[in-house]
This record gives C-alpha cells, structure tokens and sequence, in this order.
C-alpha cells in the first residue's frame, strides 16, 4: 500500500472510531479492519484479482474464527452495485449500530492497519494455516471447511514476494502450516488418479471432486465440522473465469459466518448430462455424485430431523450454465440447484448473482434480538367494515371492486437484504402505500441487525410476510413421499418444526410465496404442514387458483410485473385482473423502490376506480371470508389435491 493510501486508510477508520467513544473497560475493543482500503479493486488485472482473492480470503477465515463466540472483528469491505446508495454499506450498518442507545454505543473501536498486525492481535485465537493449491481450485473450499474446523487461516500457495503467502509464512508471523493441501514439492495432492490421498479410496477420475470427498472424510462424516451448515460458494476457479461482476462478488467475505459455524464448504456443478466448466475433463455426472454424497452426510448429521442451511447460490456468472458456456439456462439450473438441495433436507439461504458479497456476519449474529416482534393486528370485522371492505351483513363487498396486493421482493438472501435498506428501506416515500416486505426469517441468522431494524422503523403501512419459501428457499414437494433424488423417509415434520420458531419470533403467519420449480407439486401433506406455522395463507406456483385448506387461504400467484416504468406496469397487471374471475391479485415485483408502488398505484387506479391496493393482512382475511362464501370454489379445488403417500 502507498503511503497515500495508508494514510486515507487511516484517516477513515479515525473517523469511524471518534463517534461515541465512551470507554468500555470490561470489554475488548472492537477491532476494525478495512479491507476495502488494502484490496485491490481492478477485477480485470489478473495480479490484483489474485491479490485481493488471497487477502479476503485470508481475512474472512481469521474473522469466522474469532468471532465465534463473540463480536470482536468488523470488517469494511462492500459497496453494493446495484444500488442507489453508494456508500460503504458496512460503513452504513456500523454507523447505525454506534447510535446512542444502540447495541455498539458503548463500545471502543481499535482500528487495525495491516494483515500482519491483525494476525497478531489474534495470534491466542489461531493454530496456524492451511494451505491450499492454486492448481486444485477446489481445494480453496476446502480450505475453509480445514480452517473453521482447525482454527487456521486459509492462505493460497503463491511464493511470489509479496504474497500472503509470504507475508504470513515465509516472513511476518511465520505461522505454522498445520494443513497442506498441496505436495511438499509443491505438487497437487489431488490428481484425479489412482487413490485418494489418505482414506483409501479410488480417484473419482477428477482432481476436484477428489478434494471434496476427502475433506468430506476427514471432517464431514468425523463430525469435525457441522453439517447443518454449508457454505455453497464459488472456488478459486473465480480467478481464471471471465469477469461480469465487482472484486467484491468473488464471496470470499461471505465465507466468515460458515466458518464461525464450522461449516463444510463445496461448489459442485448439479447436472448429470454434462461436465461442468471448470473440470471439462472429468466423467459427466461425477460433480453431481460427489454433491450427493455430501448432501447426503449433512442429512445423516442432522438425524433426519433438521434441516441444513446452504449458503450461496448457483454462480451462474463463473460456471455451469449457458451464460458460460454449459448447456442449461439459469434459472433452470437455480431450480435444480435447490431441488438436489430440498431432497437431503437443505434450504438456501440465496446469495444470489449481482448483490450476492456481504461481510460482517459472523459479527452480526450476536446482535440481541427481542423474543419477538409484534406486527399489526390482524383485521377485526369491526375495522374491515368500517373501511367500506364488508358490507352491513359482513360479506365480502365485490361489486366493483378488485382487490390487489404485492409481494415485495426479494429478500431471501442474507446479502440482498444486507445491501438494499440503504436504498430501499430508507426511501423517502415509504409508507404511503401499503407493502407486503417479503423477507425470509431465517435471515435472523446472518443479518438480524437489518431485521430488527426494520421492524423498529415500520410505519403503519408496512407489513411483512415471508419470502420463498417460508423460513428458507427449498422446494417442498421435494421433502414429501416418495421423495425424488434422495429416496429419503419424509422432511416436512422437519420442515415446519424449523419453520415454528422463525415465524413465532417474527410475528409471521403469512407465507407471501412458495416457489414449486421442478419439484412434485405439493400435495395434502405439505399444505397441511404450511397450515402449522402459515395458517393466514400462502401462495404456492402449483396451487388451484383459490381455495381454503382447513381454513387457511390458498392462492396461485399471478405474473411478475417486471417493467421498471409503473405505467408500463399498470397496464400489464389491469390486463391480468381483467382475465380473471376471482377479485383478488396477487403480484411479485422485485427490487423495486417505494416510489414505484406508489406511482403503480396511482396508475392501477387511474385506469380503473374499481381495483384496491390492500395489505397482506387485510388481504388474506377477506379471501378467506370471500371462500368462506363461496365454499365450491374450495371443494372444487381440494378434489384436485393429491394425497400423501403411504409412509414406510
């Protein structure tokens, strides 16, 4: 780092640790590490690529560790590039954290100006380092499954002065190598022939899938690492793959949070029809074989009675689909994706392309939530009548009317939530119109300062409902008998048992959207398990159009209204109310502003007086009673529903 940038970099951590300085001396200070400050941010010069590559990865693995049991690193790494904010959104979260009365107001900040120190301030707290291949890129997965499990650093082969290699082995700290992944002589260790190196095992014939069944053996089926967790995030091949997106979206800051929870790390390609990208080498369906395995060993971990929190996405801008090169579209490939996912009891938590780089979550997750978060009463009959919505005997008033609601999205992804309240949350023009904010609760794992923070800030026209698919992304025709894939016994006991407290502490009993994908639709089974911990409604892709289940309400989501011009918009969603009979709408927009459900509305009602932007609550209450009036619209439906399967 040049002198002028170290001294800028100084000068902003002193400006961050002057605000509310007030001493703490039964804690540590906080330390602050900018890795923004030293990272090269050049994604399309292959030395800074692989410079910024090694240090985030370095530090990402150092902060999961000793923030393990506490907060004690905060690092300022990502900017958003999508979004109208355009600061330092770590800088954003910190700021609002140090607020008189807030959870880090009381706290001393020690900024950090170098790896080497920072690797000495921790020194108690870490074993040494493991080392992984850059010929194997596999083997950096690897490497942080060895680090979370052993307490190491993970730190890429590279002996070129100036590495952090050599800044942490060869000179500096000189720490130990406890785990090599690579020869004594600098040869892979993993080579797709033979045996697998140390668990007597023949070659998968593919030097990465080698490397991940023998962390599997060694850590996953030994139960040094834990398999509920999985972080599924891109390998070191992001360093040789083309370029689409910021330095920051290599998701090495990501990896913090699944190495605090000692997780097992992977980034398998999911078809069997081809051979990925970045082994073009190996047999067709091997990658897929090894992700089964893994899959299936998180399963076993978990007794069948959990589930399994994947991290990560289908990193569709580096490999396996046809935007490079692979024979399979995108979304196809996320589908599949989560339905190899759903078959051994796992959920994405979805740290989708374009916003997917967070950091800090092995911070975050120490945040103290309240027990729960109360939402607004549910509609009484008083209160619907007196807003003109039931007539004086109590029915539902239709008569030119049509009732519409929207599904605010998405926000099943720790990081598109991390990055977006800045600019979404905190627009000016919130709350003029009611919004249904689909937020997933699981993301109480990672980012519970942003929940929290929304619920504290809510208007009275801000309501929230769950994301896809309730308390994490999966399919769930995919945990019913008989169970594609897998063949396991059924998960949807598991399911709603992990959905319960979620919903509970966040006052949820709507679930705003189920995506179906390529799975089995669901059937009485599945909507009978929704009806637990969703029992105000839910919206599954393959369910009749209405219809009440018990007494929970069931609708068929309409169309996406993708246009980013609200009377473009309009006019698209007055089209599909026009087309169908049911007077209730239900439509998803995603990444939208404020200012686009209010211009949407006013539009909508421009074209037509009849149609009535509604809350999710106030929703979901009137179809209930307007099915509740018309009971053959249901029996009608029910008769549709298939059957649970014959248990075992």
């Amino acid at each position: 780092m040049s002198q002028r940038s170290l001294s800028a970099f100084m000068a902003t951590l002193y400006v961050i640790c002057a605000v509310n300085m007030a001493p703490a001396a039964d804690k540590e200070p906080i330390h602050l590490f900018d890795l923004a400050a030293m990272s090269p941010g050049n994604v399309n010069d292959p030395l800074q690529r692989v410079a910024a590559w090694e240090l985030a990865h370095a530090v990402a693995t150092l902060q999961g560790i000793v923030n393990r049991n506490e907060p004690r690193l905060y690092v300022r790494y990502v900017v958003s590039p999508e979004s109208a904010y355009r600061g330092n959104v770590d800088d954003y979260w910190l700021e609002k954290l140090r607020r008189e009365g807030q959870w880090l107001a009381d706290r001393d900040f020690q900024p950090i100006p170098s790896l080497e120190a920072l690797v000495a301030t921790f020194s108690k707290d870490i074993q040494g380092v493991v080392v992984y291949d850059p010929q194997v890129p596999a083997t950096s997965n690897v490497a942080s499954t060895v680090a979370g499990a052993e307490r190491l650093i993970a730190v890429r082969f590279n002996p070129t002065p100036g590495s952090v290699h050599e800044r942490l082995i060869r000179s500096g700290p000189r720490l130990p190598v406890r785990v090599s992944l690579l020869r004594a002589d600098g040869q892979p260790m993993f080579t797709g022939r033979g045996e697998i190196p140390d668990i007597k095992r023949p070659s998968t014939g593919s030097a990465k899938c080698d490397a991940y069944l023998w962390a599997k053996a060694k850590y996953l089926d030994t139960g040094r690492c834990d398999g509920q967790y999985l972080g599924y995030y891109p390998d070191a091949f992001w360093l040789q793959a083309p370029h689409r997106e910021p330095m920051t979206n290599h998701l090495l800051t990501n990896h913090d949070f699944f190495v605090s929870k000692k997780a097992f790390f992977c980034d398998l390609h999911v078809w069997g029809d081809e051979a990925p990208i970045d082994d073009p080498r190996q047999k067709p369906g091997t990658d897929l074989a090894t992700f089964r395995e893994i899959l299936l060993a998180t399963y076993h971990h978990g007794g069948g009675k959990s589930m399994t929190h994947v991290g990560g996405f289908t990193p569709w801008t580096h490999k396996y689909t046809v935007f490079t090169g692979g024979g399979h579209e995108d979304v196809a490939t996320e589908w599949e994706t989560v339905r190899l996912v759903s078959a051994y009891n796992g959920f994405i938590d979805a740290d989708a392309p374009g916003l997917s780089a967070m950091a800090n979550a092995s911070f975050f997750t120490h945040y103290p939530l309240e027990k729960r978060y109360r939402q607004h009463p549910w509609p009484t009959t008083g209160e619907l009548r007196r807003r003109g919505l039931l007539d004086a005997e109590g029915h539902v008033v239709v008569k030119g009317r049509q009732y519409w609601m929207v599904y605010v999205g998405d926000y099943d992804a720790a990081a598109w939530l991390y990055q977006r309240v800045p600019d979404m949350w905190d627009h000016p023009a919130r709350g003029q119109v009611p919004l249904n904010w689909a937020v997933s609760p699981v993301l109480e794992r990672r980012v519970p300062v942003a929940m929290a923070y929304m619920r504290e800030t809510a208007t009275k026209n801000d309501f929230f409902i769950t994301s896809d698919n309730g308390a994490g992304y999966l399919l769930p025709g995919m945990l019913q008998e008989p169970r594609p894939i897998s063949g396991l016994p059924d998960g949807l006991d598991a399911w709603a048992r992990h959905c319960d407290p979620f919903y509970y502490r966040w006052d949820l009993t709507i679930t705003g959207f189920i995506i179906e994908g390529h799975g089995p639709p669901m059937n009485r089974a599945a909507y009978a398990a929704y009806r637990r911990f969703s029992p105000d409604g839910i919206v599954p892709q393959s369910a009749p159009p209405a219809m009440l289940f018990d007494d929970m309400p069931v609708l068929r989501p309409d169309h996406d209204l993708v246009a980013p011009d609200p009377a473009v918009a309009a006019r698209y969603a007055l089209e599909r109310i026009r087309g169908r009979d049911l007077p209730f709408h239900w439509f998803r927009v995603v990444l939208r502003n404020p200012e686009f459900y209010r211009n949407l509305n006013a539009e909508l009602s421009r074209l037509d007086s009849r149609t009535r932007m509604l809350d999710a609550p106030t929703f979901f209450e009137l179809l209930r009673r307007y099915l509740s009036e018309h009971p053959e619209i249901s029996e009608k439906a029910l008769g549709r529903l298939a059957a649970p399967a014959t248990t075992r």
